[in-house]
């Protein structure tokens, strides 16, 4: 330790530069698994507030909630209990008068069942009447207010804002709760049709004559869901990489610059396992000040980001990004100790 933090003091340049290449892969790969996990949170919001671990959809829907539609006939054979509700999905355009107009979820749900009793609202209240809906803060953030009148699509009539919720998106758009008439209007299904499916809080639901899956299936299948977080995932992977591939090649050239200094060292005693020790002592020290430096970077870009943006970190998720880093620090590190241990005092220091 007493050699790897001398050496840095002396070589300040030096080493401030492999720390700040350390500090742009680690903020890069914080920023990266932020927007990753910002992204997938907002792909599931809405359902993960619901707390639910099934769904039923028609069987020809191919796993796809706006896609389903499920008759009265068929919603009847379903014995539903306080564990179960009906669910209808439809995409809308959302206008106010002296508003943007915002792209949404409309969600037709049942004030007696499991979904409309979980919902936590944060401002107004749950809807009452059929006329009357709940929305998503991004609304308010959007220049929305309560008491606002909003027509949805090209459809007649207009439905007040009564209440917002927080953290309800799904497919990365905001959600509007309404009931399930609403859903048929916008639908231009007739009351025929029951709902778009059925979700259940209980792990050995199924429903007779449809498709029941669990939560994690149908979430994986959501538009854009998968290959948006395989695609982050190879990116923040193959970062890890490079960042492991830079600090061992800086590491290396380091290590043989510093070759006739091992070999004095090792002419006066100093045994092998001491010199390999001080090196990844002292790579450890450079990618934890890099770390640190570039968490401190993130979190500064997190309080200057628009709300918009979809930023969220994940503790365990972070900690392995973390973990990972240090990790590739230490097999860089690790790469030249084969020099070290080999290193020749006499044919170095051309005895």
């Amino acid at each position: 330790m007493f050699l790897a933090l001398r050496e840095i003091r002396h070589e300040k340049l030096r080493y401030g530069l492999i720390i700040g290449m350390i500090v742009l892969v680690s903020y890069l790969v914080f920023i990266l698994s932020g927007l990753a996990y910002g992204l997938a949170q907002q792909n599931t919001q809405a359902i993960s507030s619901w707390r639910v671990d099934r769904i039923a959809l028609n069987k020809d829907a191919n796993d796809s909630l706006s896609q389903s539609v499920i008759s009265k006939q068929a919603a009847d054979k379903v014995k539903l209990t306080s564990h179960e509700a009906y669910l209808g999905q439809t995409g809308v355009v959302a206008k106010a008068k002296g508003q943007a107009k915002l792209s949404a979820q409309f969600l037709g749900i049942d004030r007696d069942q499991l979904i409309y009793r979980r919902l936590k609202v944060t401002a107004g209240h749950k809807p009452t009447k059929a006329n009357q809906i709940l929305v998503d803060d991004s609304f308010k953030d959007n220049g929305y207010r309560l008491g606002d009148k909003v027509t949805l699509n090209a459809a007649d009539g207009q439905y007040r804002i009564v209440g917002f919720t927080h953290n309800a998106k799904l497919s990365v758009a905001p959600v509007i709760y309404g009931s399930l008439g609403t859903w048929r209007t916008l639908s231009h299904l007739t009351p025929d049709f029951q709902a778009s499916g059925i979700v259940s809080a209980r792990a050995n639901f199924q429903a007779k004559g449809l498709s029941t899956l669990p939560m994690s299936q149908f979430i994986n299948k959501l538009p854009g869901y998968s290959a948006q977080n395989t695609t982050f995932s190879f990116m923040i992977g193959f970062l890890m990489v490079i960042a492991m591939v830079v600090i061992a090649v800086f590491l290396y050239i380091l290590t043989m610059q510093k070759l006739p200094n091992y070999a004095v060292l090792r002419a006066q005693g100093i045994p092998a396992k001491v010199l390999v020790t001080t090196t990844v002592t002292q790579a450890l020290l450079l990618v934890v000040a890099g770390l640190l430096i570039g968490a401190g970077l993130t979190l500064a870009t997190v309080l200057a980001v628009p709300t918009g943006v979809p930023m969220s970190f994940n503790l365990p998720l972070l900690g392995a990004v973390t973990g990972g880093i240090l990790l590739t620090g230490v097999v860089g590190a690790l790469i030249p100790v084969k020099v070290i241990l080999n290193v020749d005092p006499v044919s170095v220091m051309g005895g």
